[in-house]
């Protein structure tokens, strides 16, 4: 049951998260910028807090990685609204004060800054519109990201539960279901590192999801060298980031969606069989996801998941 329910409550943030993203003023941009904002707070904070910080016992660098932590709101703030054309001064008013909140807070401060902000410049007389627009921003970002903060982190929490609930259930199981559909969403006009920072996954579903796109970047590239899609560059662009080869993936998508989910999903289960957590979330992506783990885990493990991953990915690409 504890399956069914984790599965189904992913299914439906995708179809919200994908709904949003093609139908809402701006979605696309909005989204990059969220995924922007994950890489340079939860990324930096993983490899800089975890691994040099508590790991290596490098203070200074620990330092730089919980301060990054700890601006994840200002940063989705900031990055979504300018991802959305907003000047840059008008976006940090807005994500400045929003320090120490998290970032979906900041992702909805983000947009709806980039929603208004451009009319309010365009109303205010000329010479005031500037000092009047960031001073407007500025407390009102901080009220409203207070206003839904409660909610925000009562609804994820509960969708994070169900989902590890089911990774604790079984999870070979979830493993291979999970792993399969992030890695679609990784090589899909979506972007897996920005619905995985709104879920505010962590743990075993975490680590699943950052090995599934560690191995499925294997998948896309035998999968692109198989039918010869592109050239060596594009091969070594979808492995890397396959939101750089969006056009050819949306051209030929049933080969490669479905060789993701197969690769993705045996991934994934080699990070479930082997309990990979990863507590840095947004991280799924392939470079983010090879490093990440390393932050939480045994790095022998870690290195175990990763070639398994690797074989599972060129599984998935080869059949």
């Amino acid at each position: 049951m504890a399956i069914l329910k984790g599965t189904g409550l992913l299914i439906v943030a995708l179809a919200a998260f994908s709904l949003f993203s093609f139908k809402a003023p701006k979605g696309q941009k909005a989204m990059a910028g969220l995924a922007g904002a994950a890489v340079a707070s939860f990324l930096v904070e993983a490899i800089y807090k975890y691994i040099f910080g508590s790991f290596l016992g490098i203070s200074f660098l620990g330092e730089v990685g919980m301060t990054a932590g700890d601006l994840s709101g200002t940063a989705a703030a900031a990055l979504v609204a300018i991802a959305m054309g907003v000047q840059p001064v008008y976006a940090l008013a807005a994500g400045l004060p929003l320090a120490g909140m998290g970032i979906l807070p900041g992702f909805i401060i983000g947009y709806l800054v980039g929603l208004i902000a451009p009319k309010l410049d365009e109303k205010l007389p000329s010479g005031i519109n500037l000092i009047a627009t960031v001073l407007v921003l500025a407390p009102l970002g901080r009220f409203i990201a207070q206003l839904v903060t409660p909610g925000v982190d009562l609804a994820l929490a509960q969708i994070g539960n169900v989902i590890l609930a089911a990774a604790d259930q079984s999870p070979l199981l979830m493993g291979f279901l999970l792993g399969g559909l992030i890695k679609i969403i990784c090589s899909s006009p979506l972007s897996s590192m920005a619905l995985t920072a709104m879920l505010g996954l962590t743990g075993l579903p975490m680590g699943i999801a950052a090995v599934a796109c560690v191995g499925g970047s294997f998948t896309n590239g035998i999968v692109f060298y198989r039918l010869k899609l592109g050239h060596k560059g594009n091969i070594m662009g979808v492995m890397i980031e396959p939101l750089t080869q969006t056009e050819i993936i949306t051209t030929n998508p049933i080969p490669v969606y479905g060789s993701n989910f197969l690769g993705g999903g045996l991934a994934g289960m080699a990070a479930a069989a082997l309990g990979i957590v990863n507590n840095a979330p947004g991280t799924a992506a392939p470079i983010p996801g090879l490093l990440a783990p390393f932050a939480f885990n045994d790095p022998w493990t870690v290195t175990q998941a990763l070639v398994l991953a690797v074989l599972g990915g060129i599984l998935g690409g080869v059949v």
